[in-house]
Formats: C-alpha cells, structure tokens, sequence
C-alpha cells in the first residue's frame, strides 16, 4: 500500500506444524494507531514478535519506509 510506513505482506507462520499466521496483510500508515483484538491464540503475540523483528516469518515480507526488513 502507497503511504504505509510498515507492511506486513502475505506473511504465515506456524509452529510445530500449527498456522498461527496464515497470509497476512496489514498496513500501517505513519501516526496510525492500532489494536490488535481478538481471542487466545489468534496470532495477536506471534504478529507483535514478527513486527518488532523477534520472529521471523516462514513465509512473507516486513517492509518498513520501503525497506525489507524480514530477516
């Protein structure tokens, strides 16, 4: 998306064969605020660890100011 200061582009993640994340996108436009609601277990942790970069996806990309930041 044009604007957006982070992307999170089709990223899935899973863990011993669970999805967690399963192709998600999610752009945040600079002085954006944001919530992250849903039940236990959704993908609300795995998606903060992924964007604050201690998780790294098993598919998809992080773009932040244009820059791939994924790994």
């Amino acid at each position: 998306m044009k604007n957006a200061l982070v992307n999170l582009v089709n990223i899935s993640k899973s863990f011993d064969n669970q999805m967690v994340l399963d192709d998600l996108n999610l752009y945040i436009r600079e002085n954006e605020f944001l919530t992250l609601l849903g039940p236990s277990g959704c993908g609300k942790t795995t998606t903060l660890r992924i964007l604050g970069g201690f998780e790294t996806p098993d598919k998809g990309q992080v773009i932040f100011e244009g820059r791939d930041i994924t790994n």
